[in-house]
């Protein structure tokens, strides 16, 4: 039996049984500690399922996934979210769909403290979807716009999303964080122009709210401001290079812990409840990233990789051609993978055939985390559709997947720009870090 072939039947069994829901971290490990077995024997499939988890749990730069998990966690607990979108109410709240707008202003906003596209959505669905059912806003709308806004969480840096990214791809962290910034904030844009497109054409969707005065609009603003200043500092602390990553993420957790205090949100079950959260979400990052350290050699020993590279770039089709099939099977798996599960399952054959074109694996890696955005809120898996629904549990699912469709075709825009013009990936990483 040829290492091909051998290959394929892995691949066959992993799909088989993420098919029947068992967790991607095991069925990863399981996979490749067989065909290592298969392919090198029991010795060398012992010493890598020996080995890796070890390297994994004791890599320093990982420590970047809790932190920063860990702040996103405390920020919701102190009601810093609710602070950010009280903000954006006050600036948008007056527009026709201001209130969804603002749901979206929000969610970039707390992005920058989670990393997380579920805890976003989740945060902020349950502070703006009253607020949006007050107005008598649509369900679609209003669902739509919560489970659209959460995806930010994985593109608007700290992400989660990156960070594995990174690991896998030997890629700097603070590079593809300063790359997700402005297709972060073009991607933020974009929704708030699919809400005003939506509610100028049918204004029922979203009718406009008050006009707030002048000065409570800057109260509100004020109000926020705690929440600004730690991102200021942990961001900005990373893109002056005055914190590394992981100093950033520990610097941030340090402070809203210290925020919860000063609101006096910490109690023994407040805390131990975000503590646990923290270790569950970090766990399950943790285990996904041992299971593609198991699985990948596995996948390098069928050659599997370079074999396919060498048959797309056989086929002379020409860059741009090969690089839209990609994202067109990205796409696909995502309408019925997790999202963490396509980075760690074609990373290792995809990545050497981007950088073997030619193009720029951190724009690449920006690409790949709209594509997991897209994922996110596509059927039947649409993992934030579902967040969503368990907080809106009156309205339909089908009300909620057509609810979200103009923001994934503002996703699909955003990607097509992004491979228009490089650059608004690029300058910052090239400008700030040489």
């Amino acid at each position: 039996m040829s290492n091909s072939l051998i290959g394929v039947i892995g691949i066959l069994a992993l799909f088989g049984l993420l098919s029947v829901r068992m967790p991607v971290g095991i069925v990863m490990m399981l996979v490749g500690f067989v065909g290592i077995a298969v392919m090198n024997g029991w010795p060398a499939a012992l010493s890598t399922l020996g080995s890796e988890p070890f390297v994994i749990a004791s890599n320093f730069e990982l420590m970047i996934i809790p932190m920063f998990v860990l702040m996103g966690n405390l920020a919701s607990m102190s009601g810093m979210s609710r602070d950010l979108y009280g903000a954006a109410y006050a600036w948008f709240g007056h527009w026709r769909g201001g209130l969804a707008s603002a749901t979206i202003a929000a969610c970039a906003g707390f992005a920058a403290l989670s990393g997380s596209s579920v805890a976003s959505a989740v945060t902020m669905g349950r502070v703006a979807l009253p607020e949006m059912r007050r107005y008598a806003y649509h369900p679609r709308l209003a669902t739509g716009a919560i489970a659209a806004g959460g995806t930010l969480g994985i593109l608007i840096p700290p992400s989660t999303g990156f960070v594995i990214y990174a690991i896998l791809t030997e890629e700097s962290i603070g590079r593809l964080f300063l790359a997700g910034v402005l297709p972060g904030l073009l991607l933020t844009a974009l929704f708030m122009v699919a809400i005003a497109i939506q509610t100028r054409f049918r204004p029922a969707l979203g009718p406009p709210g008050p006009v707030l005065p002048l000065a409570e609009r800057f109260r509100a603003t004020g109000r926020a401001t705690a929440m600004i200043g730690i991102v200021v500092i942990t961001i900005g602390g990373i893109y002056s290079g005055f914190f590394t990553a992981g100093e950033a993420a520990g610097v941030g957790a340090f402070l809203a812990f210290l925020l919860a205090l000063a609101r006096r949100s910490v109690t023994p079950s407040s805390l131990n409840f975000t503590l646990l959260e923290t270790v569950r979400t970090s766990a399950f990052a943790f285990l996904i990233l041992i299971g593609a350290h198991i699985f990948n050699p596995f996948l390098a020993l069928t050659q599997i990789p370079s074999d396919l590279a060498e048959l797309l770039i056989g086929t002379e089709l020409p860059r741009l051609g090969i690089l839209a099939i990609l994202l067109a099977v990205f796409i696909l798996l995502g309408t019925f993978l997790e999202g963490f599960a396509i980075l760690v399952l074609t990373l290792p054959i995809v990545h050497p055939l981007i950088v073997e074109l030619g193009y720029d694996p951190i724009w690449f890696g920006v690409l790949m985390v709209i594509v997991l955005e897209m994922g996110l809120i596509s059927p039947p898996v649409g993992v934030n559709v579902f967040v969503v629904k368990g907080i809106a549990e009156d309205v339909p699912m089908r009300d909620i997947f057509i609810g979200i469709l103009p923001f994934w075709g503002a996703m699909l825009v955003c990607m097509i720009v992004l491979v228009i013009f490089p650059e608004i990936a690029l300058f910052l990483p090239n400008r700030m870090i040489q």
